[in-house]
Parts: C-alpha cells; structure tokens; sequence
C-alpha cells in the first residue's frame, strides 16, 4: 500500500509540471499572461497592405507567446498579394516581428500571372498592375528564354525610338512581338536573332519609303519581310 502511495504521489507530482507546460505549449493558459501585443515589421514595403498583414497575424498573435505557430503564421504572410518570401518571429515578451520581401515586378506573364525581378511568377489577381509593365508569355518552363530574347530585342530597337511591349514564345516554339507604336513582329521559329538583327538594320530604310504606319511584318522569309502598313493594307516584299 505504501508503495502505491508513493507511486501515486510520484505520478500526481510529475502531473502538476508537465500539465502547465503542455497547456502553455497548447494555448490552455498563457495567452492571457504572455499575450503578443506588440507587430513588429522589420522590412519597408510599399504594395503589402499593412492592414491586411495585421489582420492575417492577429489570430496568430492571440495564442500567445508559448503557443504560437510561428511556420502557420509565415505561412499565412507569403500567401498574401506581392509577398515574395516572409519570416515570423516572436521576440521576448510580447512582440510578433514579421520580416518580408516584396515581389518587385518585372513583366505581366500571359492574362494572369505577374513575373517578378527574381523570374519567379507570381498571381495577378486582386494586384493593381502597372501600366508600364512589358507584356510577355510562353511556357512556364522556358522564362529565362523568353525574358532573354525580350532583353536583347529591347536593347535592338532602342536606338530606333521603338519600344518592345509584347514577346510572345508559342507552344510550337514562334516567336512573336509588338512595338509600342503598334506594329507586329512574327518572328517564327528558327534563327529568331538572326532575323531581327536583319530587320532592324533595315527598318529604318523601310520606314523611310513609306508614308504609313507599320501595322504587320512577317520575318520568316529567307531572303526578306512580308510588311503590312496601316493605311493601305497591303502587302510589300522587301528584300534583306
């Protein structure tokens, strides 16, 4: 009898410590005593909503500092619109601090999605989108290209006073652009580079001759370009 006494007593003793911790850890007690009353953001930002970061947080910061779920909580943050990357911590004794990066948008990527700096794409939806971003698209596999080819047919038509405000890779591997003043450029599907290079030397000569504005060229032709001007609609064979 004494033995079970003791052991009793053991059980009830070890009880009375491993209750309150797991009831901390839990959210049973604490949140009251060791509430997180304090956000802290230690990152600027200009696109978070900063109301919305704190409405996703406040339920977090309700467990208290024992039972809070720091990873449900970056979680929560990196699902909200331009959160690139985030990190939650809680900071002794009542502060949750949030730190965060911003997507910085690089391009709209096809109808819904936006490409970030970094060339991670990113939704669009509920996001007010700057009217000065590129417009490019393609398989979601081949980015790095498409970007690539954006790059350097920018830096091509640059010195013309033209800019590139659409590139477009096809699942069938063409290419095509469209220029701030309107015009559309079919590249096709082989030697994309070459062609443009071969076009944009020329363009200034073709512009030159015509009183109307470029409405079309078609580059896949080996030994010249299919033009459409505005005005007339019809087609001129230049030779390259």
């Amino acid at each position: 009898m004494n033995a079970l006494l003791r052991l009793l007593g053991w059980l009830l003793a070890v009880a009375l410590v491993v209750l309150p911790v797991v009831g901390l850890l839990n959210g049973w007690v604490g949140a009251e005593h060791w509430p997180l009353s304090k956000l802290r953001a230690t990152a600027q930002f200009q696109r978070v909503d900063e109301t919305l970061l704190r409405d996703t947080l406040l339920p977090f910061a309700r467990q208290g500092y024992f039972a809070v779920d720091l990873d449900a909580a970056r979680a929560a943050v990196a699902a909200l619109p331009w959160v690139e990357h985030a990190e939650v911590r809680k900071r002794w004794p009542d502060v949750l601090e949030v730190h965060l990066a911003e997507h910085v948008p690089f391009a709209r990527w096809d109808d819904n999605q936006l490409l970030s700096e970094q060339g991670r794409l990113f939704p669009a939806a509920n996001i007010d989108i700057p009217a000065e971003l590129p417009l490019l698209g393609g398989p979601d596999t081949r980015i790095d290209e498409v970007v690539e080819l954006y790059n350097q047919t920018r830096t091509m038509f640059a010195p013309l006073g033209l800019e590139v405000r659409e590139a477009r890779l096809d699942p069938r591997g063409s290419w095509t652009l469209r220029l701030d003043n309107g015009a559309e450029v079919i590249v096709g599907r082989h030697e994309a580079r070459g062609r443009l290079n071969r076009f944009v030397r020329l363009l200034p000569q073709l512009l030159a001759q015509q009183a109307q504005v470029l409405a079309r060229a078609d580059l896949r032709y080996t030994n010249g370009f299919a033009l459409v001007w505005a005005d007339s609609r019809e087609n001129h064979e230049s030779q390259g």
